[in-house]
């Protein structure tokens, strides 16, 4: 009896371990490209516009379940010297038996000039 549940725990960690860490690891990329965007566009004139549709266009690269409207991107300051922030929250479903279950992540990123 002992052998069958330890058998099973191992069989259910690895069946969450493959179902879940996937999803935290596209969710730990996106967060670094966010980052890295934020980053890399404080110093341009890149229109918002254009900035919202590279980070939607990063996370359908990802498979992260968002929406182009998700997506906040607000200047604030001059270009050059003021500061990016960029916000993306989003829900992943998980279907796993018998108990859905629903992942809310909060990704943003918020880049001051130091000038």
């Amino acid at each position: 009896m002992k052998l069958f549940f330890g058998i099973f725990v191992i069989a259910l960690s690895i069946y969450l371990g493959a179902t879940l860490v996937p999803i935290y690891y596209n969710n730990y990329q996106f967060k670094e490209a966010v980052s890295t965007e934020a980053t890399l566009q404080t110093y341009t004139t890149k229109p918002e516009a254009d900035i919202k549709t590279a980070i939607f266009a990063k996370a359908q690269e990802m498979s992260i379940p968002i929406t182009k409207d998700g997506i906040t991107v607000k200047r604030s300051g001059t270009v050059g010297t003021g500061s990016l922030l960029i916000e993306a929250p989003y829900t992943a479903h998980v279907d796993l038996p018998g108990y859905p279950l629903d992942l809310h992540f909060d990704v943003s990123s918020d880049n001051k000039s130091p000038f």
